[in-house]
């Protein structure tokens, strides 16, 4: 006999950020539609209205369409305020030359938001925050706040919320609280977080000549980088590093290898700095009789669309909840099917990762690709595979599954191969 729930059970998520204000929603949501009365409490601590590390998720808060296509199905449409900047390019910075990508589909809106209240050091108040706002909508919708921080989860037949001064027996947990926290689980639950690498990011003021809907990408340099981004966020320009041996001085030495002093000032300020983990593995254990892990604690889409994973997976865990049930067979049935499909997705994604660094590193190749792409701009947008394939590979709109097979699609291996026979074509003349 399965585990449902019932009228009256109490729903008790951990974590405020999106992926429990998206469990809350969806929660709320479905079980309205199911004439289902239950008590949903969400444990979250931080302010989000504050400035800096204190009120932030550390995350460069990109939004992608197929996430603001899934708010909208949530009847959540963002409030202009919010929206630091929308995304209509990213220049490619290889070399000394800048290759411009347009956005493919106009229809397909690429967002920066901040997820707390701005940089720390900050003279702009009016900065409003993304999780804030996330979190205030369920709460409209009827979850209740408690400001509380969870010390640990016990299991007496059901999961058990211990904050410092009140317990709470949970008919249901939803663990929500990313990787950059520890999971306050018993070992019991058999829990074991996701595997995490490190990002370095930072806030400083955007040059007036910089534009405001443009996302410029470096690779190369310094040694160990895998992808740096500069993106507009209001008068800000967030930096977000991915790379191997990462340290709080990755910024400057970023800024310095590209010779970056030029174009953001001679000295640019750091305004909120920070070393945020991300995950790249899926969760061992994220879920149980009664208790299931989502966004960041339980799997993601590797370095691209984490907020957009936290909607997914929360939107499926609930629908498992409330659809099939709660014990830890119903979870396997159904949640952890959809979550090994992210899985697995991941795989073509490094797959990726790994040929994107290859090219980086052989001057042929690169020099093919950068030809084609430049090609590729007088042709119609449809018929831009490579520039979409990038634009998906940086902004996570699209499954790495389908970038894989557009990559190794029939017409993208013929331009590879006229590229090729010019570039013999060429040296041969010379």
């Amino acid at each position: 006999m399965g585990i449902r729930l019932s009228d009256g059970d109490l729903v008790c998520v951990i974590g405020g950020g999106p992926a429990g204000s998206f469990a809350a929603l969806h929660l709320l949501t479905l079980m309205r539609a199911r004439n289902l009365n239950l008590e949903v409490l969400l444990f979250e601590p931080r302010d989000f209205t504050k400035p800096g590390p204190g009120g932030c998720n550390r995350c460069a808060g990109i939004l992608s369409s197929r996430l603001i296509r899934g708010l909208e199905s949530l009847n959540i449409i963002l409030p202009e305020e919010l929206v630091q900047s929308r995304v209509e390019a990213y220049v490619l910075n290889l070399d000394g030359e800048a290759i411009r990508l347009e956005q493919p589909d106009r229809q397909r809106k690429i967002l920066s938001v901040y997820r707390g209240s701005g940089p720390r050091i900050s003279d702009n108040p009016d900065v409003k925050s993304f999780d804030q706002y996330l979190l205030d909508q369920a709460s409209l919708l009827g979850a209740k706040l408690i400001r509380s921080r969870v010390r640990k989860v016990s299991w007496e037949n059901r999961p058990v919320i211990h904050t410092a001064h009140e317990s709470y027996k949970a008919d249901l947990l939803i663990l929500a609280s990313g990787v950059n926290s520890r999971a306050p689980l018993d070992d019991e639950f058999g829990y074991s977080p996701p595997k995490t690498s490190i990002m370095a990011q930072d806030e400083i003021l955007r040059p007036s000549t910089w534009p405001e809907d443009v996302v410029s990408a470096y690779f190369q340099r310094p040694a160990g980088l895998v992808f740096g981004a500069l993106t507009p966020k209001g008068k800000y320009l967030n930096i977000s590093l991915l790379g191997k041996g990462l340290t709080t001085d990755a910024i400057n030495d970023f800024i310095e290898a590209q010779d970056l002093e030029a174009s953001l000032g001679k000295e640019p300020i750091s305004l909120c700095g920070c070393t945020p983990r991300i995950a790249i593995r899926p969760a061992r254990t994220y879920f149980g009789n009664r208790w299931v892990a989502v966004g960041d604690a339980a799997v993601t889409r590797l370095y691209k669309d984490g907020i957009g994973s936290s909607f997914f997976t929360s939107q499926e865990a609930i629908k498992t909840a409330l659809g099939s049930g709660i014990s830890r067979s119903d979870f396997r049935k159904t949640y952890a099917k959809f979550c090994s499909k992210i899985a697995r997705d991941n795989t073509y994604g490094g797959i990726l990762y790994r040929l994107w660094s290859i090219t980086l590193r052989a001057p042929v190749l690169l020099k093919i690709w950068r030809n084609i792409i430049q090609a590729e701009q007088e042709d119609r947008p449809e018929h831009r595979l490579w520039a979409r394939f990038l634009w998906g590979m940086f902004t996570g709109d699209e499954t790495y599954r389908n970038l894989f097979w557009l990559m190794f699609s029939p017409t993208s291996f013929l331009k590879i191969w006229n590229g090729l026979k010019n570039q013999i074509r060429n040296r041969t003349n010379s």
